[in-house]
């Protein structure tokens, strides 16, 4: 079980370049922080929901950003027909202006990427365009949508198909109703379906590629994974890790033994976020305590 008090937390308002406002909650550990992870939500969770996360983190040291997507919680826009956005918008606009917020906030600290579920492939992607702005990369009940990693794949499939019809007919997902995800923008939905349907990552409008910049990317990895979460199978995370072959990757199972009672899928360890937080922190330390021996070496 959480016992954790959670602090309130610092609400640093954002600006992006086109407009749109959000607010990063920022928690923040007793002292200076030495470490600080920018944490990506799931698709359609807002922000304030991880605060129990961030307040576990922050009691074993390490500082929280969490960031909030566009369209939910504090967002400024609401997703319909004449409010799109796509990845594109999420990675190059609003991660962008986060992180340089939470650098900003936490001049001192290292920072880290999280991320849960979504948020977690996005963390990935925004590491494999910034390698230089991320000591390493935190994944909680993560891997890729491919269709063809996850049991009774062909229906899934199918909702890939047709997710980015009704996103279109709508003018949104209408998530809240359909109960995966929140009320999507076409743009995210299009491209969240396309690499359920191919395996691989893309952007409508960046021509970078994903897939390649992926492979080369070197930063220490630690992915934790749910024993039952049927919706970040061994085999979605596998498919995601296998894109990263030179990352130092760190794979672990937590089970319901670890929860306080909380179920071990996707959403339930959000109730009882201690046993992350502890693994998440112990890993950062490690990295840090190596990072701080390869800069100041004995005689």
């Amino acid at each position: 079980m959480n016992t954790t008090t959670i602090p309130e937390p610092t609400a640093l308002p954002l600006t992006m370049a086109d407009g749109a406002r959000a607010e990063l909650l920022c928690v923040a550990p007793d002292g200076v922080p030495q470490a600080a992870v920018y944490w990506l939500p799931a698709m359609g969770v807002a922000a304030k929901h991880y605060l129990p996360l961030a307040a576990a983190l922050a009691a074993r040291g390490v500082a929280v950003a969490l960031h909030e997507w566009r369209g939910i919680g504090s967002s400024s826009l609401r997703a319909g027909r004449r409010c799109d956005w796509g990845y594109r918008a999420l990675l190059e606009t609003d991660v962008s202006v986060g992180m340089a917020a939470m650098r900003a906030h936490w001049p001192q600290a290292r920072p880290w990427l999280g991320g849960h579920s979504l948020g977690g492939q996005l963390a990935c992607l925004y590491a494999a365009l910034h390698p230089d702005q991320a000591t390493g990369i935190a994944l909680v009940a993560s891997g890729s949508p491919y269709w063809r990693r996850f049991r009774r794949g062909a229906l899934i499939g199918l909702g890939y198909v047709l997710a980015p019809m009704l996103a279109g007919l709508l003018g949104h997902l209408p998530g809240r109703r359909i109960g995966f995800g929140g009320n999507e923008a076409r743009g995210v939905t299009a491209d969240w379906a396309r690499s359920g349907r191919r395996g691989r990552y893309a952007a409508a409008g960046m021509a970078v590629d994903f897939e390649q910049r992926l492979a080369a990317l070197e930063l220490p990895l630690l992915a934790l994974r749910l024993r039952d979460d049927w919706l970040g199978p061994a085999a979605s995370l596998d498919w995601l890790l296998g894109k990263l072959p030179r990352a130092s990757r760190r794979h672990e199972l937590v089970t319901p033994d670890e929860l306080g009672g909380q179920p071990a899928d996707h959403f339930g360890w959000m109730k009882a976020p201690d046993a992350m937080a502890a693994r998440i922190a112990g890993w950062i330390a490690a990295h840090d305590t190596a990072f701080s021996v390869a800069r100041c070496p004995g005689p």
